[in-house]
């Protein structure tokens, strides 16, 4: 029995009405993915199955959090990941990823395997910063960040009693002089 076995669905026994499947995706499935994007997690996953004359559609709702190290602190952050997605699966003779969520599946075969599919879904919702909220960063690792940081010598001499900005900021004061000059020009026009 392979590892995401569980996730296959066979499409030939799917009745013309709906049929529904729920699943419970732990730490276990993340690490059998085994994707630097999320490697730990708890979710529900509730999948419609809707038999259509020309394709099946699958519409997941899927509901939990993943954990993800803080870009910042690089302790857990938990990110709540609430989505509902649809995948729109068809018969034909060989296997063929269509884009804008169809997929063929070979009619000999009649099976397919949703696990990537989960994985994806919940992926895509993960922002791509991932920071904790001002003050529940990791106060020792910030220390040691406070401890290395370097200055660039255009930036403003920083007192050593000055507390670690959590926050990253869009310092307008420091905008590189390129960016200023491509700016003058855009606005000369």
């Amino acid at each position: 029995m392979g590892k995401f076995d569980l996730y296959k669905v066979s499409l030939k026994g799917i009745q013309p009405d709906i049929q529904e499947l729920d699943f419970d995706l732990d730490q276990a499935f993340f690490q059998a993915i085994d994707s630097p994007e999320v490697s730990k997690g708890v979710f529900h996953v509730h999948v419609l199955i809707k038999n259509k004359p020309d394709r099946f559609e699958f519409v997941f709702d899927i509901n939990g959090y993943a954990l993800v190290p803080c870009d910042r602190c690089l302790d857990d952050l938990k990110i709540q990941v609430s989505t509902k997605e649809t995948l729109y699966v068809k018969f034909g003779e060989e296997y063929a990823d269509d884009g804008d969520n169809v997929v063929v599946i070979p009619e000999h075969e009649g099976v397919i395997n949703i696990a990537w599919f989960l994985f994806e879904f919940i992926a895509l919702q993960i922002p791509i910063k991932h920071v904790h909220p001002t003050g529940e960063c990791n106060k020792p690792m910030l220390s040691k960040l406070r401890k290395f940081r370097v200055v660039d010598e255009n930036d403003s001499e920083e007192s050593e009693e000055e507390p670690f900005d959590d926050e990253e900021s869009d310092d307008i004061e420091n905008v590189d002089p390129r960016w200023e000059k491509l700016k003058n020009i855009i606005d000369n026009n």
